[in-house]
């Protein structure tokens, strides 16, 4: 044979031909995600974060004046599929009965880059940032909290409710929100969930407090956060937001990454003013290198932006799972 004679197909011959790429709607996404193997995921994802074993480069923003934006968030580390989420946030969109957060995710094969997996990504989006908050409840709050508050009867809300009994055993958890009836809707989604108007004197019998709503300016005071509270917030809403300032400022501060500090909407409105070396990230206490709670009376506080790196946690055991399920369909027995 020739020297020059090659038997290899020409990139020109090469085709994708019926590459398979799995697809899975919102309805998929929700029966297949797991909350507990969620937490548990979120927790080894922040310490790999925390380890540099996390590739999460910056995100681009598209802007479209007097609409929304919308953000690339890709992420990867080592064993996992390659994940880059799309995601728009457009503030109008409730009044046309959508979600103001719409997302899509896509995976990809870390060995060639092919397609595996389209999912919807606009619940695993409302969920993994709830997931991370009551994570930090999980890993900062008093084992003995019995009391929660969750502000917000939305989305966030919602999610909240949802995960906080897997986390600690409440006696009661508070809902309140800008209406009223949108608490009581919700409250009726767990046994013992109350929906309750006065939300300052929720907050000062409250172990646990967690900020979920879309305020443009603090929903509490600081000074209604009695010794040993650990509070959680996870709103958008700049310039302000709502959590208030002097809590981040005065208090032990747990982020989920230095971009927290950047400006949004990459980073948190509320902490604009604050130096990022003040704050703890939640990874660096989970690997050892800083501390979680020390006392029973300090008051400590998470405040989450949500990372791509949550999303990759999250979509990954979709994915997982989807597979598991698809192999068993097809067995041949």
């Amino acid at each position: 044979m020739l020297p020059w004679v090659s038997l290899q197909k020409s990139a020109a011959e090469i085709t994708k031909g019926d590459l398979q790429v799995m697809t899975l709607s919102e309805t998929d996404v929700i029966k297949l995600l797991d909350m507990q193997a969620l937490l548990d995921g979120l927790a080894e994802g922040f310490r790999a974060l925390a380890r540099g074993e996390v590739q999460t480069p910056d995100r681009p923003e598209i802007t479209i004046p007097e609409k929304g934006f919308l953000l690339s968030m890709p992420a990867w580390r080592k064993g996992s599929p390659v994940m880059v989420k799309m995601v728009s946030v457009f503030e109008g969109n409730l009044e046309r009965g959508l979600p103001n957060h719409l997302a899509m995710i896509n995976l990809f094969d870390p060995q060639n880059g092919a397609p595996l997996c389209l999912m919807d990504g606009t619940y695993i989006t409302g969920i993994r940032t709830a997931a991370a908050a009551v994570l930090s409840v999980r890993e900062i709050a008093r084992p003995d909290a019995r009391v929660a508050t969750v502000i917000g009867g939305g989305v966030q809300g919602r999610e909240h409710l949802r995960l906080l009994p897997l986390v600690r055993d409440f006696d009661e958890i508070l809902i309140a929100s800008l209406h009223f009836e949108d608490a009581q809707r919700l409250a009726e989604r767990h046994p013992k969930a109350k929906a309750v108007r006065d939300v300052e004197a929720a907050v000062r019998r409250s172990d646990v407090v967690c900020l979920a709503t879309h305020a443009y300016q603090p929903v509490i005071h600081s000074d209604w956060v009695r010794p040993g509270t650990h509070v959680t917030s996870v709103g958008y809403a700049p310039p302000q937001g709502e959590l208030p300032v002097a809590l981040a400022r005065d208090h032990k501060l747990y982020v989920e990454s230095d971009a927290s500090f950047q400006a949004p909407p990459v980073g948190c409105g509320e902490l604009q003013q604050l130096d990022p070396a003040t704050a703890i990230r939640l990874g660096d206490a989970l690997v050892g290198r800083a501390p979680l709670r020390t006392s029973d009376e300090e008051i400590t506080v998470y405040k989450a932006m949500g990372i791509a790196m949550e999303d990759l946690v999250a979509a990954e055991l979709v994915l997982r799972r989807a597979r598991c399920k698809a192999a068993v369909s097809t067995a041949v027995f």
